[in-house]
Formats: structure tokens, sequence, C-alpha cells
């Protein structure tokens, strides 16, 4: 996600999973269950990665920056304004440069939330997949000692 490439890719498991889903004809009643729940599941799941793909993107449009832009410079002119020859340098800076950092701020903040998946500070990470991943490693082999994996160590099916 973090180098925005990842809404260009298909779904390396929606071929393995579609043929899944075509040989089976669920007769019990419990069959039928648990189809329904895999259908489910499996919607969930593709609501998820279409929701995660939408998050990598940005969310603040191009007009949307244009106009906070145009309003913080609007307001620091509007500042220049309150400039009085009675009240000192000092005081007059103070006025235009909490305003200014205030405005500063806030800009660097939305930039931030629009761009959220980076290495630096404050990025984002998978901490709670690589959890889940360690927990599944510790746990598979005395659970399923035979279970083959359905896929590479990348994550692709085999």
């Amino acid at each position: 996600m973090e180098n925005g490439t990842e809404g260009d890719s298909l779904n390396p498991w929606a071929l393995s999973l579609f043929d899944t889903l075509r040989g089976v004809e669920p007769k019990a009643a419990s069959q039928q269950s648990a189809y329904d729940k895999w259908l489910e599941q499996t919607s969930t799941r593709e609501e998820a990665r279409r929701d995660r793909v939408h998050g990598a993107a940005g969310v603040i449009p191009s007009p949307l920056w244009i106009v906070l832009f145009f309003i913080s410079g609007v307001i620091f002119v509007y500042m220049l304004f309150f400039a009085d020859s009675g009240e000192s340098a000092v005081t007059q800076g103070m006025l235009m440069g909490g305003v200014t950092a205030v405005i500063v701020t806030m800009l660097l903040l939305l930039s931030f939330l629009d761009n959220p998946f980076h290495s630096g500070v404050g990025g984002l990470q998978p901490v709670a997949m690589e959890r889940s991943l360690r927990v599944l490693d510790d746990i598979l082999p005395s659970v399923a000692p035979n279970l083959v994996t359905p896929c590479d160590a990348v994550g692709r099916p085999t």
C-alpha cells in the first residue's frame, strides 16, 4: 500500500477461491450453512480489501488542498492588517507566528492523514498482521502437523 500500486494488482487468491467454489454443491443443512458462511466471509474479505486499497490512495482530493492553501494565504494576509505601530515587533511577531504555526501544523497533519502508509515516524505498519502470522506459525505445527500451505513465502497461490 505504501507505494500506491496495491489497487492496480488483481487479488492473487480470487481465481483459486472461485475454482474452489465452482465444484461445491452443498446438500445437507450443515453443508449449506457452511457454504453460506464461506460466501459471507469471502464477501467481507473482498470488501475489506477494497477499503484498504481506497485508504492507500489518499482521500483528500486536490481541489480541497487548493482551497486549504488559499484559505491559509487569506488568513496570513488578514493577520498583516493587525499590524499596529504602537505594539512592539515581538508582540506582532507572536500574533503572526502563532496563527501561521497553527495553520502550517494543521496542513501538515492533513498531509499525514492523507498518506498514512510510510516508513517514517508515525507511519502505519502491518503490526497486527505480523503478530497474527507469528501466532499462526507457533500454533500450526501442533494443530495440523501435516498441513501444506496453499501459498509460497511471498503469499502467491501455489
